[in-house]
């Protein structure tokens, strides 16, 4: 019997791994929710708000809850809401992917703000749902009506803000006093003025003062060393001694409309230089201080004016009061630091740089692009003020609002250290290190 060969052939077993499919990412989500101010029945509705949309997203499959932010604020148009802004710096450091508001004018009233926030957002890759609308600004006919809702939204912001006005002037018409909230020297509640007994003494102790020849730095530093609190608790100042001799509420009258507000937009507060018209009226309330007293106060503040009248005033930069930042809506200011002069957003300067990313903008630059853009024109006040009705800056970019509609944006980039430095700052740098090994 034949036996078969059989072949025994090499195999080879491999052990098969089977990925295991990546779980799909939740969307973080986030809601902002304001009221307008700080009475019971809103107070319920900010409450009730936050509830409904804790709930909804937290009961969406897919989303991640990462908080409901709120305000209560007077206004829709200013950008010193605090949670706002807090939401806005959480969405640049990358922890948000939609926010969902109520609607625009809950968001927003102000076009300019709306689109510069959505628009910051968007290009974060970040999308904004307006519930009443039913807006996605992250869509494509997203902004087109965002832009048509927001002006909506900014004329009923517009025609509210007229009809406070008019209800005002009409109660300055009366001799009325309006939105007299705080006094030194009196207490005020429901309306009603009476006489604060302590502080009227520092009051009456102002007046003599000052009559009898003191200056008005030594009646507030007098006070300070004292003890004696000022306005709100603040420190005494000489501005603040000077507004309380020359306010005539000290002798019961009041000059009604002494200020107003530019626009409803920005709100800011304008002394009245013959724009209104001022209402004087008299025995409004009790007097802390006799006419005659007052008269003579008054002859002292004369004096000292004569005095500083021709000292030479701080020189104003061609760009005070123009520049915006694109990010909180802030102004711009101009700082000095070792000689060079930089416009940086003032929510910066005061230390809260968590709630603005702005940087600043070298004084040099931002006349170099104003050049640009006015051409051979010299770049000075007049000029300026005559072509350019807004500033807004950003990080590396200058958008210019001439007064002929057009908008120009500039690029620009910050220079090397190597190249921002003179020789002079080199010599101080080495100085102060120098200096630094020393005291080491």
């Amino acid at each position: 019997m034949t036996h078969k060969e059989v072949d025994f052939v090499d195999r080879t077993v491999e052990k098969v791994r089977f990925s295991i499919p990546s779980q799909p990412k939740a969307t973080r989500v986030a809601a902002y929710a304001r009221v307008s101010n700080g009475k019971d029945a809103m107070l319920h509705s900010l409450s009730a708000q936050v509830s409904y949309y804790s709930n909804l997203i937290q009961s969406h499959a897919g989303w991640f809850y990462v908080g409901v932010y709120t305000d209560e604020a007077l206004t829709g148009t200013k950008e010193s809401r605090t949670d706002f802004q807090r939401l806005l710096t959480d969405c640049r450091n990358g922890l948000i992917d939609l926010v969902i508001a109520k609607s625009i004018s809950r968001f927003a009233r102000n076009t300019v703000t709306l689109l510069c926030t959505v628009r910051e957002l968007k290009n974060l890759g970040i999308d904004v749902f307006f519930e009443e609308q039913n807006i996605h600004t992250m869509s494509a006919e997203g902004e087109l009506m965002l832009t048509i809702l927001a002006s909506y939204a900014q004329e009923e912001s517009r025609s509210a803000s007229e009809n406070q006005k008019w209800r005002v002037r009409k109660s300055f018409e009366n001799g009325e006093l309006m939105n007299l909230r705080f006094l030194y020297g009196y207490r005020i509640s429901n309306g009603k003025v009476e006489i604060d007994p302590e502080q009227s003494k520092v009051i009456r102790e102002i007046f003599k003062l000052a009559i009898a020849g003191d200056s008005l730095s030594s009646i507030a530093d007098g006070l300070n060393k004292r003890g004696v609190s000022g306005a709100l608790g603040g420190k005494w100042t000489s501005e603040r001694i000077r507004c309380i001799l020359s306010n005539e509420k000290f002798i019961g009258d009041a000059l009604l409309q002494k200020h107003y507000r530019n626009n409803h937009i920005e709100k800011k507060k304008m002394t009245n230089n013959g724009e209104l018209p001022m209402y004087y009226a008299e025995g409004t309330h009790d007097a802390i201080i006799d006419k005659d007293t007052f008269e003579q106060a008054q002859t002292v503040l004369a004096a000292i004016t004569a005095k500083t009248k021709h000292r030479p005033k701080p020189q104003t930069s061609a760009f005070t009061g123009l520049i915006t930042c694109e990010y909180c809506g802030s102004r711009y200011k101009r700082m000095t630091n070792y000689g060079k002069k930089a416009w940086n957003c003032t929510t910066v300067l005061k230390g809260n740089a968590s709630m603005c990313c702005a940087k600043k903008v070298p004084d040099d630059i931002l006349t170099r692009l104003t050049s640009e853009v006015l051409g051979p024109a010299t770049v000075d006040r007049d000029t300026v003020m005559r072509a350019i009705t807004q500033i807004y800056a950003g990080n590396g970019y200058v958008v210019f609002c001439l007064t002929d509609g057009r908008k120009i944006k500039k690029e620009w980039q910050y220079p090397s250290r190597s190249e921002s430095w003179t020789e002079e700052m080199k010599t101080a740098a080495s100085r102060r290190a120098v200096e630094q090994r020393r005291k080491k």
